[in-house]
């Protein structure tokens, strides 16, 4: 069956990966993607999944913390059958040096944002009968991450919406699941030295990061799986945690 799906965060990372993927499967006929502040980074997503796929790719700029902007992705595309809640943004120091702004913007982004898809969204797959909602967590959002605490808090609330969500819309037959990466070597961790990341690598058992289509390959599988699989946190970090 053809679907529609929006991606959100799909400028680079694992939401253009997932892109890709999604668009290489020939499973969707409509493809949104949105991009936060990169339009040219949204515009090459944009342009990559075009030339792999025979869908239909529309991609829009703006802030998926915003109810009002979401809704005006509703009204302009139409309803989906996927929806993937990917776009974050990640902090990292002392809690005690992190302002109140800094706070609240990370927390509109990486978890408002699922309320503003979820409460725009749904209604039409309630309608349905149907639909799929995949949210990109972390295993920050499991066990914690030192100098991380507001990202790590932001998670771990995903990981809550995703169970609660998926006992309250498995009567209307729609599966809401997270996936939540170990380290991603993606730009997010650039802020990381060479010497951190080999300490990292080090530690997990896999003996490296996890590439973004590697997350973007088991996203894919996921939507694929009987949506009876609802309510799921699935960890994928290379036997890190």
């Amino acid at each position: 069956m053809m679907r529609s799906i929006l991606i959100t965060g799909a400028s680079r990372g694992v939401g253009r990966a997932l892109a890709l993927a999604c668009a290489r499967s020939g499973q969707y006929s409509k493809m949104i993607l949105n991009g936060g502040s990169d339009a040219a980074a949204l515009q090459e997503t944009s342009r990559l999944v075009a030339s792999a796929g025979d869908l239909l790719c529309f991609s829009s700029l703006g802030d998926v913390g915003s109810l009002a902007y979401v809704e005006s992705l509703r009204r302009q595309f139409g309803p989906v059958q996927v929806l993937v809640n990917n776009a974050a943004v990640s902090r990292t120091g002392l809690l005690t040096d992190m302002t109140p702004d800094a706070w609240d913007a990370l927390l509109r982004t990486n978890l408002t944002s699922l309320y503003n898809t979820c409460h725009t969204f749904v209604p039409d797959m309630i309608r349905a009968g149907s639909g799929r909602i995949l949210n990109i967590s972390s295993v920050w959002g499991i066990v914690g991450a030192s100098c991380e605490v507001a990202y790590s808090a932001s998670k771990g609330a995903v990981n809550a919406f995703t169970k609660a969500l998926a006992k309250e819309l498995a009567p209307s037959g729609i599966q809401v699941n997270a996936l939540a990466p170990g380290i991603v070597d993606t730009r997010m961790n650039d802020h990381l030295s060479d010497a951190e990341k080999a300490e990292i690598a080090f530690q997990i058992p896999a003996g490296r990061m996890v590439s973004a289509e590697e997350v973007a390959d088991a996203a894919l599988r996921i939507l694929d799986l009987p949506d009876y699989l609802t309510g799921e946190v699935m960890k994928m970090d290379g036997g890190w945690i």
